[in-house]
């Protein structure tokens, strides 16, 4: 659960469980608890209010009514940056540890399923992170603060916990191992740091992951897992003052450390000296495509001239608009590009990379991004590239702050930095900064010395990069107030009675259907919605990839605009999401404010009915899709889900759902024309069977008016009708597939079933599967396999129905090492049989089912998520009531209806199970 780049009762103050072997937690060395308990209130900035309380413990309180969820977040200021010597992945490792139970949280997984929450906890170099996102109630509320109160102290740290999660993390490791891109960025920042923590990686050393041992983890939880190292961030639906009080209770109590010998925290001191001339690192593995990747030193993210980097990484990466896609992209020199900046506590580096097919010359796209790169000095910014940078960098901004549950998670970021407000800070400075401060930090730090790529050539004269320190944080943030607080939206019921009164749906001429909901949102907040179906078995066939690349043209240019200008039109109107098409669809996905609502509608509708399928773009996408197919080729998880596609849907080759093999993918991407492509939505595009769905904060009959403007008077050519396959059970088969090279494999299985989602065992199956498969590692299957044995990171099931016919299927995927293949099919398939055998128990369907009801009402919550619900609705001519129907009838559910509905279908017998992974050089573990 490290972070990539860019995912109860009251106990604590209850000493640590004594140390044993394999047994729990030790003691700490603490003073006395505090006498006091009552928190002081500190800053408040834009609704956010700062608390600490007098065992060291920060609180950050965000409270926004509009959404009936809720976020505790619980930071601990400890990274990989933090790490000794072989500690390396030591607190990515202690983060998966604090899941495997507390005192009075003995099952975590099992709590955080029963209470429906979304959770998960991350590493990263300054910081960990835990969070629990759930229906906002008084008594989850009280459950998640008690639990990370339990967990500060209590967590059981036992040493037959750590031996099977060694396996998790190194199938994690491996996960990563398997992808050129993370490996190639490893490499280049463990080159450019000579001594800095940065320099490593966070998922660390494998040899440390297999080795640490549980003395080292509990000497970290006493140094680190305490109060006064710690935020508390609590966003979403609650009262402030009974939520501080809770948090006062929960871990007042918990005494503030001894800070006094080994348990002394220390700033870290080591300093990464002046880069003084370039460097370069080469790495040979098997793959398809090259990549070429660029760091320059930046100072720490705090610092006054980042703002600036991050314009200028934008300026240079942007797509397509930026400084590298001109010069790498556009030119057929690399099939994609990108550049992005660290911002950490300490400083940090700008990365820049190109993708390159593999018959391309990667020295002619190395020569090309350094020249980029460098020569900004000559060719500065301009003041378009720089505002174009910066309504993108704000329009994120905007639309993050509309999010509690967002500003949550980003908080640790923050606050790991150095302080929360940096977050304003930073914003602040994006707005001011001007071009001549993104042309002099292009100038300072992307020089030759400063580079990590190429080969060492002396110079008699060094241009070194000199990276100044960060001015002190207090005196940065202090008396800082930042924006006035934007106003929070209503508070929302989302029970589907109360959905289906608030939604209100209009028909035009052309058979498109209009679906508001309208709402008080915080900040504005509109999430836009819209299906479009269309064709049908005889006028799609054989067009499937002509369908793929006409979809994939949309957003590249319109009779009106180019691709740029669509991105530009998407910044200024504060706008983020996609529109795309496939071979039977189109759709538009979009979040956006109301005072751009209408230009937004009116936009999607220039995209969808007008792209301009310039001959160069579209060979740009040619060659971006080949780079990406050619990529996937050798990639266990691609390929394993070829196979299984094709295993369970056999289907002739002009079929519009036929799965191509990837070789046939790379031919039909190389064959298909711009014609081909124009003809498609020439003929095809069209509005008679489409929803377009609002959900948000605007006006029902300014909106109306919009769409008919904006859409009214589009017809289609040809007539819809959907692309009916029947179902068909697929032959049983056991297959394994040989990906040479890959650290990590893949298992996938699969079933094809007679069912549809009214059919009668449908409720059963759905709680049958979210009991076996389903949860946060807290299913049969997930327990057994990662939990208790260790054997895979990712494991799980799912099962579907459709809402049309009488088809469905239930699935199966688990990621693992290739010397585990027999251990985990045989347990994978054990536990279905075990389920077949003796069944779910009572105590099983009774916590599931609680959690999967509170989930169901916290995705309703979500209003782009609501939004794709009602269209696929309106479409299938149902209401919400159809959601509560299928509520009720899990209420209902008896275990008897849900053990013989899985008696009755799930049969390993009928699987199909496809493999793939470096079986044939992975000696396998019995």
């Amino acid at each position: 659960m490290f972070q990539p780049i860019h995912r109860l009762r009251t106990g604590a103050a209850a000493a640590l469980l004594l140390a044993a072997a394999g047994g729990n937690a030790p003691a700490a060395a603490q003073q006395p608890a505090p006498a006091a308990t009552k928190a002081t209130q500190g800053a408040t900035v834009e609704g956010i209010t700062e608390y600490t309380l007098p065992n060291g413990l920060r609180v950050l309180l965000f409270p926004d009514p509009s959404k009936p969820t809720a976020t505790v977040n619980m930071t601990y200021l400890v990274g990989s940056r933090h790490e000794g010597y072989g500690e390396t992945g030591m607190a990515h490792l202690f983060e998966h540890m604090l899941f495997k139970g507390s005192k009075n949280h003995p099952d975590i997984p099992a709590e955080l399923t029963a209470h429906g929450a979304r959770p998960n906890g991350s590493t990263w170099y300054d910081r960990t992170n835990y969070f629990e996102t759930f229906a906002a109630t008084d008594e989850n509320l009280e459950w998640a603060l008690d639990l990370e109160a339990d967990r500060m102290v209590n967590s059981f740290l036992r040493k037959e916990d750590l031996e099977t999660e060694f396996t998790v993390v190194r199938n994690e490791f491996e996960a990563g191992e398997n992808s050129p891109f993370s490996v190639l960025m490893e490499r280049v920042l463990s080159t450019a740091f000579l001594w800095h923590g940065y320099g490593r990686s966070t998922i660390g050393a494998r040899s440390d992951i297999d080795n640490v041992p549980i003395e080292r983890l509990h000497a970290w939880y006493r140094r680190y897992n305490q109060p006064d190292n710690a935020i508390l961030i609590v966003s979403g639906k609650f009262d402030p003052a009974k939520t501080l009080a809770v948090i006062e209770e929960k871990f007042g109590a918990i005494p503030r450390p001894d800070r006094s010998g080994d348990n002394a925290l220390y700033p870290t001191y080591t300093r990464e000296p002046v880069q003084d001339g370039e460097r370069t690192v080469t790495l040979r593995r098997v793959g398809d495509v090259q990549l070429v990747m660029a760091a320059y030193h930046v100072p720490a993210g705090s610092h006054g001239d980042f703002a600036s980097i991050d314009l200028l990484a934008e300026v240079l990466g942007d797509a397509p608009s930026g400084r590298l896609y001109k010069a790498l992209v556009d030119t057929k020199k690399a099939a994609s590009v990108g550049a992005f900046s660290f911002q950490l506590a300490e400083p940090g580096v700008l990365l820049a990379l190109a993708e390159v097919r593999r018959e391309d010359d990667v020295e002619a796209a190395r020569a090309a991004l350094v020249e980029t790169l460098e020569g900004l000095a000559s060719a500065p910014p301009t003041d378009e590239e720089v505002e174009r940078a910066r309504a993108s960098l704000l329009k994120q901004f905007e639309l993050n702050l509309n999010d509690p549950e967002r500003v949550a998670l980003e908080m640790s970021e923050w606050a790991a930095m150095g302080d929360w407000r940096l977050m304003f800070i930073h914003r602040d400075r994006l707005r001011a900064a001007k071009t001549a401060d993104v042309v002099r930090v292009a100038g300072a730090y992307l020089k030759p010395a400063n580079r990590t790529l190429g080969l060492f050539l002396p110079t008699a004269e060094p241009d070194r990069a000199e990276i100044t320190e960060a001015p002190p944080i207090a005196a940065l943030v202090a008396g800082y107030r930042g924006d006035t607080t934007r106003v929070a939206g209503e508070e929302f019921d989302p029970a589907p009675a109360n959905i289906d009164a608030r939604t209100q749906t209009v028909t035009l001429p052309n058979g498109m259907k209009l679906v508001m909901l309208p709402k008080r949102t915080r900040g504005g907040a509109v999430a836009l919605s819209y299906r479009m179906r269309f064709g049908t078995e005889a006028t799609l066939s054989g067009r499937a990839r002509a369908g793929d690349f006409a979809g994939d043209m949309l957003m590249r240019g319109t009779a009106q605009r180019s691709r740029q200008e669509i991105q530009d039109a998407l910044d200024r109107l504060q706008a983020r999401g996609s529109i795309a098409g496939a071979p039977t669809s189109a759709y538009a996905s979009l979040q956006t404010v109301r005072p751009h609502l209408a230009e937004l509608v009116g936009l999607v509708a220039e995209v969808l009915r007008e792209p301009a399928f310039d001959a160069a773009e579209f060979e740009k996408l040619r060659e971006e899709r080949l780079a990406e197919v050619e990529t996937q080729k050798t990639e266990p998880m691609m390929v394993a889900n070829v196979a299984l596609a094709r295993a369970l849907n056999p289907l002739p080759p002009d079929h519009p759902q036929y799965t191509p093999t990837i070789e046939e993918s790379i031919a039909q991407m190389q064959a298909v024309t711009l014609a081909e492509a124009k003809r498609f939505h020439a003929d095809l595009y069209g509005p008679a069977s489409s929803e377009l769905v609002l959900v948000g904060d605007f006006d029902p009959a300014e909106m109306e008016r919009v769409v008919r403007e904006a859409f009214g008077d589009w017809q289609n050519r040809q007539p819809f009708e959907r692309v009916v396959v029947a179902f068909q059970a697929a032959e049983p088969r056991n297959e394994k597939l040989e990906t040479p090279d890959k650290a990590n494999a893949v298992f996938l299985a699969g079933m094809n079933l007679p069912i549809g989602d009214r059919n009668p065992d449908y409720p059963a199956l759905v709680m049958a599967n979210y009991m076996l498969g389903g949860g946060f590692l807290n299913s049969r299957l997930a327990t057994r396999i990662r939990q208790n044995e260790g054997l895979s990171y990712g494991v799980g099931s799912g099962f579907g129905a459709s809402p049309l016919d009488e088809k469905g299927s239930f699935t199966g995927y688990a990621i693992f090492g290739p010397e585990n293949v027999a251990r985990l099919e045989a347990a994978f398939l054990e536990e279905i049989e075990k389920v077949r055998s003796e069944g779910f128990t009572q105590a099983e369907l009774d916590a599931a089912r609680a959690g999967w009801l509170q989930s169901r009402q916290v995705g309703r919550a979500q209003d782009m998520s609501l939004a794709a619900v009602l269209a696929n609705n309106t479409y299938l001519g149902r209401t919400m009531a159809v959601d509560a129907e299928l509520e009720a009838a899990v209420t209902a559910l008896t275990l008897e209806q849900v053990n013989g509905a899985f008696r009755k279908h799930i049969d390993p017998a009928r699987l199909v199970i496809v493999k793939a992974g470096d079986f044939a050089n992975k000696a396998p573990k019995l």
